[in-house]
């Protein structure tokens, strides 16, 4: 197969058009090994061994990767709204989270303790090899810990073996 061959497969996945397109060689300590940049030689040309990357560099400058805007989210503005000016505002979650209660004062409020979790966890470390449930996925542990983005607990972050899930592994 040639780099030409391979550009066309990639853009389907990437959407970056194939005269676009710079293609590069990484090997598996993530040093670059050549930009693969002639489009009628075999991939093989390039001596790609197993651990090794291709990354796709969109040379569009009107592309929405222009600029690193989809790698960046540095680059992306933020919303963000003050707990006062969110308090005035009708229509939000919270104002109908609070009628629902206000309609049924009974119903149960289900509040996550800050240390739910925490007796496993404290048994889970960074580097540990483990298999997640539900899907038998296997990973490694990247992260123990509260996360504070998400819910309250403690959280476990696993690198999958395989590049599947919402972030590919």
């Amino acid at each position: 197969s040639t780099i030409g061959a391979a550009k066309e497969r990639l853009w389907k996945n990437c959407g970056t058009a194939v005269d676009s397109m710079l293609l590069q060689l990484f090997d598996d300590n993530d040093k670059k090994v050549s930009d693969m940049s002639e489009d009628s030689r075999p991939l093989g040309f390039y001596s790609p061994h197993d651990g090794y990357r291709i990354h796709v560099v969109d040379l569009d400058p009107s592309s929405v990767t222009a600029g690193g805007w989809l790698e960046d989210t540095s680059l992306v503005e933020k919303f963000s709204i003050s707990e006062d000016a969110y308090g005035k505002l009708d229509g939000t979650f919270r104002k109908f989270k609070e009628s629902l209660i206000s309609q049924n004062p009974s119903m149960p409020q289900s509040k996550i303790a800050d240390d739910y979790m925490e007796d496993i966890a404290v048994n889970i470390k960074v580097g540990d090899r483990c298999e997640v449930d539900p899907g038998g996925k296997r990973g490694v542990v990247m992260f123990v810990g509260r996360a504070e983005t998400l819910s309250p607990g403690f959280w476990v972050g696993v690198q999958y073996d395989e590049p599947i899930g919402k972030h590919d592994g």
